[in-house]
């Protein structure tokens, strides 16, 4: 053992921290370096003084022992012991791995394979004491000869795999052998049950936080159905759900999983069980292709997060060196059994072995792999943070360039940068489609760009089009004189233009197309990586060129969120939208992969998964793919399963600070949200506010269960306005969508969240006949089945009153009146599609006026919230005739189509007065004066 020479400032750290902890001896040099290469040992070391001495124990340094961290008699061990046990087991022989990193230069893949074995010791014993508590309360499930069916515990990832970082997440998963109930204790269990409160204590051991810190943070979102999914599943239905729903993501995650702890037949069965989907009997040259889509999203993550100086995620990184690992396995593994490890380090060697991987290829591979782990390694030593990014100032810049044994950082930083070239060559070799470069334009396209000079396009130009083009072109490099570009980038704007003129002079674009591509462009032109994006994949060219041709609303969404760019990369999944039941599944699988706490990023995610599928449906839209009603059902989806998620990340932000109200679980959290206006009636346009209503059904008296305890009403009004800063917030990708809740009852001078029962008194003995109206359109869009139940009631109890007619007559068309007089934009040649005299909104006050005057005794009235089927009903009851009903029917769906697509090319709601406009809107005017106009 040799310790490392420190430079100045770290020496001086060094001396400064021993003699702070040890006054009175003489200083041990390597255990002073170790306090001053790392944060987290000085904090250890200042508790716990007396682990200096069994560090420098060599003898006992050199042993890799595993002791247990828990006493035999784990039914007895109380909580608190055994979560001082396990974290004080934690911050020991953490301790020792940062002393064989730091003082005994240990090889990585030795100290990573420890980490992990003292990791696993830890969960199993963790699992253990979880599963005796329980059984000493509940009794315990077991099979046939009376032997106790254990709960198996996954390790995914790094930890699945024996290589786990420093200061790492763990990612779990739990499962049982059988459905069997428990039997021994005070009362009988199911064995689903069971095993949750198992997973429950387990979950709590590792990852609570407690004055000794915590062992782990625990992730269970790569488990079945995610955070919505049980928190253990039987083998069975384990089986069940891998067969008929796993998706391909789910196979790469199922490669990296091993059954922690002592091996048992039951490790067995379920290994056998997990096989065959993750591995394909023969060579499965299908995956290539979701290998390449999983390539994009890599580059696409680099580009979201803007990633700089990232070992991990970074070009090069970590990542791709696993990911060219695990896609070769994918491929081979299920003809080559001895591919099927989770050891990315064992695959490796037998990808050598089999001669898949050149062994000089190999040989690098593991080389920089290991060197990359080193690094992340010391990174992540420094103070037990999860990190990956190198840093650029301040003592850790002195620490890792005096373990990386270099002369400044300079060349420290070099060359970490050769090795991640290396890697991401050999990435783009294993995985193809490298960058192609674009053939060379002819030159009069080099020349157009560079002279701003259209003239040699006689047969495409006329000479105003010239002159028009040659003005745009110039006012866009002017432009460009202001914007930060270097010199790579402007060596590829300079590639990229000859290119994109060519594409219009050659598609014959309009002057419009023109300008909305050069917005664009402008747009991402400081930003290379899109650049490079467009310039190296020709088909994102073409698209976006297609789609800002389609609609001026597309290229102005394109423009001011570029990262949609990405998008033009797969045209099958640009233009075919997700089936409408398939968002809420989507969102969810993206935010698996999420920290629980990373707020900022959860709120980018939610507006770029919006922006995202917001563009599929416009693009499908714009195509002609789908027609207009069905734009709006999917808007409508996209919106509903966006709220869907904001509860579930509001109430777990809510539920980590105040706790749950009393009686309150995931499934069932008493809370709800109503969607009036466009999103209740299912008409949701692109730029749609949402018009919401939150309730709950808990009593407001009752408190919540966490350390800090509020009353129930406290928190469901807390947990709406977190969901409004959700919303509402704006940030680099803009607002969610603008939130309206002044149809609350009392509007804004009313409660944020208010009992379902409060809000049926409102309805029923303080709202306004408009109220009323807007009632018509509302919809419970995300509750549970019971509150889903009694809203439906409260609906139809509100709506099917009788009424005095003349006297609703009277406030419906008073409110039209006031409405039209404030918002109508008709003229003598304009006609206003919305406000405007037998358009829209008469439409919509005619079908209101009717559900509220005849569904007392008509009530298939209430059934929908679209005015499309109310007229439908309403025609089959005798209120409308059927010359009426068609009449609305025709004009409305007219009107919608032609303010969608004016919505679309960003030209207002008002239209030139046409015949066919002239006589359906008399023809509304003439049914709206005889139903409203006594």
């Amino acid at each position: 053992m040799s310790h490392r020479e420190l430079p100045s400032v770290l020496q001086q750290l060094a001396n400064k921290r021993w003699y702070g902890i040890y006054p009175q001896q003489d200083i041990e040099q390597p255990l002073a370096t170790l306090m001053a290469l790392s944060d987290f040992a000085f904090r250890l070391l200042q508790q716990q003084p007396e682990l200096g001495e069994w560090l420098l124990d060599h003898e006992q340094m050199l042993q890799r022992e595993t002791p247990a961290p828990l006493p035999e008699e784990l039914a007895t061990l109380s909580e608190q012991d055994c979560f001082q046990l396990l974290r004080r087991y934690r911050q020991k022989y953490w301790l020792k791995v940062m002393w064989l990193d730091f003082i005994c230069h240990n090889e990585i893949a030795d100290s990573i394979a420890y980490i992990s074995k003292l990791s696993e010791c830890l969960i199993n014993a963790a699992n253990c004491w979880a599963f005796a508590q329980t059984a000493k309360q509940c009794g315990f499930p077991c099979d046939e000869v009376g032997n106790e069916l254990p709960m198996l515990v996954l390790g995914m990832g790094k930890l699945g795999g024996g290589e786990l970082n420093f200061s790492s997440d763990i990612d779990l998963i739990f499962t049982y052998p059988k459905n069997v109930a428990t039997s021994g204790g005070r009362k009988q269990y199911e064995a689903q049950v069971f095993y949750t409160k198992v997973a429950r204590k387990l979950i709590a051991a590792l990852d609570q936080v407690t004055v000794d810190g915590q062992v782990f943070r625990v992730d269970m979102r790569l488990r079945p159905f995610g955070e919505s999914g049980p928190l253990v599943m039987s083998f069975a239905a384990m089986e069940d759900y891998y067969q008929d729903q796993g998706r391909e993501w789910e196979r790469y995650a199922m490669l990296k999983a091993r059954v922690l702890g002592p091996n048992t037949s039951y490790s067995d069965d379920f290994k056998k069980l997990l096989r065959p989907f993750v591995y394909r009997r023969y060579i499965d040259f299908s995956v290539i292709e979701s290998l390449r889509k999983m390539k994009q999203m890599i580059a696409q993550e680099v580009r979201r997060k803007g990633l700089i100086n990232n070992i991990k995620l970074g070009a090069g990184g970590i990542r791709e060196v696993e990911f060219i690992i695990q896609a070769l396995q994918m491929v081979r593994g299920g003809r080559d059994v001895a591919l099927q490890t989770p050891s990315l380090l064992g695959a490796l060697k037998q990808l050598k072995f089999s001669e898949v991987l050149p062994v000089e290829t190999a040989q690098l591979l593991e080389s920089n792999y290991l060197f990359l782990r080193q690094v992340e390694q010391y990174l992540q030593a420094f103070d037990d943070q999860q990190t990956q990014t190198l840093p650029d100032t301040g003592l850790d810049v002195e620490r890792l360039n005096c373990l990386l044994g270099k002369i400044d950082f300079k060349e420290s930083l070099d060359g970490i940068e050769q090795i991640m070239k290396s890697v991401r060559e050999e990435f783009a070799l294993v995985i193809g489609e490298q960058p192609q470069e674009q053939n060379p334009c002819e030159e009069s396209y080099a020349f157009a760009w560079l002279e701003s000079d259209f003239s040699s396009f006689d047969d495409d130009f006329t000479e105003d089009m010239v002159q028009q083009w040659a003005i745009k072109l110039d006012e866009f490099k002017t432009g460009l004189r202001k914007r930060q570009m270097g010199a790579r980038g402007r060596d590829i704007l300079d590639k990229l233009m000859p290119h994109l003129l060519e594409l219009l002079v050659t598609k014959k674009a309009s002057f419009d197309v023109f300008n909305h591509v050069l917005k664009v462009i402008s747009t991402v032109v400081s930003r290379t990586t899109y650049l490079e994006l467009l310039y190296e994949n020709q088909g994102a060219l073409k698209q976006l060129i297609n789609l800002c041709g389609h609609s001026r609303w597309i290229a102005e969404h394109i423009a001011k969120y570029p990262i949609l760019l990405d998008e033009l990369l797969d045209p099958a999944a640009l233009y075919k939208p997700l089936p409408l039941s398939a968002y809420k599944d989507e969102i969810r699988h993206q935010f698996l992969r999420i920290e629980p706490d990373d707020l900022e990023l959860q709120m980018e995610a939610l507006r770029q998964f919006k922006q995202t599928h917001q563009l599929r449906i416009a693009a499908a839209d714009a195509t002609g793919v789908i027609s207009v009603t069905q734009v709006s059902n999917h808007l409508t989806a996209l919106a509903e399963s966006i709220i869907a998620q904001a509860v579930d990340l509001a109430w777990q932000q809510m539920k980590t600070r105040y706790g749950k109200p009393t009686g309150a679980t995931e499934a069932e959290k008493g809370f709800a949200v109503i969607a009036y206006g466009k999103a209740g009636g299912l008409e949701l346009g692109y730029d749609s506010d949402l018009d919401l209503v939150f309730v709950h059904n808990r009593d407001g008296d009752s408190d919540t269960d966490g350390v800090k305890s509020i009353s129930s009403r406290q928190f469901y009004l807390k947990l709406a306005q977190r969901l409004m800063h959700l919303f509402n917030t704006k940030t680099a990708s803009g607002i969610l969508y603008e939130l309206d809740t002044r149809l609350r009852p009392e509007g804004n001078s009313g409660l944020l969240a208010i009992n379902l029962e409060s809000y049926f008194n409102y309805q029923q003995t303080q709202a306004w006949t408009w109220e009323h109206q807007a009632l018509v359109r509302a919809r419970m869009v995300l509750a549970e089945p019971s509150m889903q139940l009694r809203f439906d009631e409260i609906r139809n109890c509100i709506l099917r009153q009788a009424r005095d007619s003349e006297k609703l007559r009277d406030d419906v068309s008073q409110m039209r009146e006031k409405m039209r007089l404030h918002l109508s934009q008709d003229s003598d040649s304009l006609f206003d599609l919305k406000q405007g005299r037998g358009g829209m909104t008469d439409i919509e006050f005619v079908a209101q006026f009717l559900v509220l005057n005849h569904s007392h005794h008509s009530n298939e009235l209430t059934r929908y919230t679209d005015n499309i089927r109310i007229f439908e009903y309403a025609e089959r009851d005798g209120i409308l005739t059927q010359e009426e009903k068609q009449l609305l029917t025709d004009a409305y769906c007219l009107y919608r189509d032609s303010y969608h697509q004016q919505s679309l090319d960003q030209q207002g709601r008002c239209v030139t007065k046409t015949d066919s406009f002239s006589l359906l809107s008399e023809g509304v005017r003439v049914v709206y004066e005889s139903r409203l106009q006594s």
